[in-house]
C-alpha cells in the first residue's frame, strides 16, 4: 500500500440538456456519460491514472451498480476495500455554463464496521470526510506513524472539526468556509490554529488561496482555459486533490507550490470533458496544459 484513500462511492450520470422537463414532459440529453463518482474515490483515481494506484476504503453495495463499480476499478487497478451498504449512491449531474447542479441518492448506513487495514508501507492518507469513524482512525494512526494525511474539505461533515486536528494538508471548498460564517482569510486562519502544516481553499475560475511551508499566504490563480472548451466543472476539485497527492508521492521533498501548479494543471485539462472518467488525466495532459495554458491574472495583463 502506497496510498489509502477513504470516501464514499457514488455512480455518476451526468447529463447535458437546455431544461430539465416538468409534468408529463420529456426530453433528450444532447450527451451523457456514466462513471465512478465521489470525492476521494474520483481523486484515488485520479492518482491511479498518473501512475500511482492507491488502495481504496469506501462504501460498497452488493447491487449491479456495484458490480459495475468494481469493473471500472480493476480497469484502473485500484484494490477496493468494501464497507458494504445496502444500496448504490447515485449522483445526477447537470452542467450548465461553468456550474453543475446535482442531485444526490446515498445510501451511508454501513452494515459493518471499518476494516482494520495493514497500513504498513503506506506514504499517504486522503480523506474526504464521509466514513468519519473510518477517518478519524486512520489519520490519527497516519499521525502517529509520520504518513502524511490530507482533507478534501467540501463541507462541514461528521467529526470535521475533530478530524483537523490530525490533518496536514487540507484543501477546502468554499461551502465549508460559508457554513462556518468565515472570510477565506478567517478559515486558513483556522486550519493553521488546528495544525494544519499546509492549507488552502479552492475558489473554482478564482483560484486557490493558501499558505505554504512558512505559514505565509498566498495566491494561485486558475489556468486560462477557453470559456468554449470548458465542457464540466464538476469533478475537478476530486482529480486536483488527486493531482497533487500524486505529486507528493513522486516528488516527496518538492514544496507544496510544485504539487499545486501540478494539480492546477490536472484540473484544468479536466473541465474540458463530460464525465469523471473522461476526464482523468495522464501525465502528458498535465504537462501539455502546464505548457499551453497561462495563469488568468498573466492572462488577464
Amino acid at each position: 500500500m502506497e496510498a489509502l484513500f477513504i470516501g464514499q462511492t457514488y455512480i455518476d450520470v451526468t447529463f447535458i440538456t437546455d431544461r430539465i422537463p416538468t409534468g408529463d414532459e420529456k426530453t433528450v440529453a444532447s450527451n451523457y456519460a456514466v462513471s465512478f463518482g465521489g470525492n476521494a474515490v474520483t481523486a484515488a483515481f485520479t492518482c491511479a491514472r498518473l501512475g500511482i494506484k492507491p488502495d481504496l476504503l469506501t462504501s460498497l453495495a452488493d447491487d449491479w451498480l456495484g458490480h459495475m463499480f468494481l469493473d471500472m476499478a480493476a480497469k484502473y487497478g485500484v484494490p477496493i476495500h468494501a464497507r458494504k451498504v445496502h444500496r448504490s449512491s447515485l449522483s445526477f449531474v447537470m452542467p450548465n455554463d461553468g456550474k453543475r447542479a446535482i442531485v444526490r441518492c446515498r445510501d451511508d448506513d454501513y452494515m459493518h464496521p471499518f476494516p482494520n487495514l495493514n497500513i504498513k508501507g503506506c506514504r499517504a492518507l486522503h480523506l474526504d470526510g464521509h466514513q468519519a469513524d473510518a477517518a478519524m482512525h486512520y489519520a490519527k494512526l497516519c499521525r502517529e506513524q509520520k504518513i502524511l494525511t490530507s482533507l478534501d474539505g467540501g463541507a462541514v461533515r461528521s467529526k470535521t472539526m475533530e478530524l483537523l486536528s490530525f490533518i496536514d494538508v487540507a484543501v477546502l471548498g468554499e461551502r465549508f468556509c460559508e457554513q462556518l460564517n468565515l472570510s477565506t482569510r478567517q478559515t486558513l486562519d483556522l486550519l493553521k490554529q488546528k495544525g494544519c502544516k499546509i492549507g488552502g481553499v479552492t475558489l473554482g475560475e478564482r483560484g486557490l488561496v493558501w499558505y505554504d511551508e512558512t505559514g505565509a499566504a498566498r495566491n494561485m490563480p486558475a489556468l486560462s482555459v477557453p470559456p468554449d472548451r470548458i465542457v464540466d466543472t464538476n469533478g475537478a476539485g476530486d482529480v486536483f486533490h488527486g493531482a497533487y497527492v500524486y505529486s507528493y508521492l513522486t516528488k516527496p521533498d518538492a514544496k507544496w507550490e510544485t504539487h499545486f501548479d501540478f494539480a492546477r494543471s490536472a484540473s484544468a485539462h479536466a473541465i474540458q470533458y463530460l464525465g469523471n472518467e473522461a476526464r482523468l488525466p495522464a501525465i502528458e495532459d498535465v504537462r501539455h496544459e502546464q505548457r499551453s495554458k497561462a495563469p488568468l491574472e498573466a492572462a488577464a495583463s
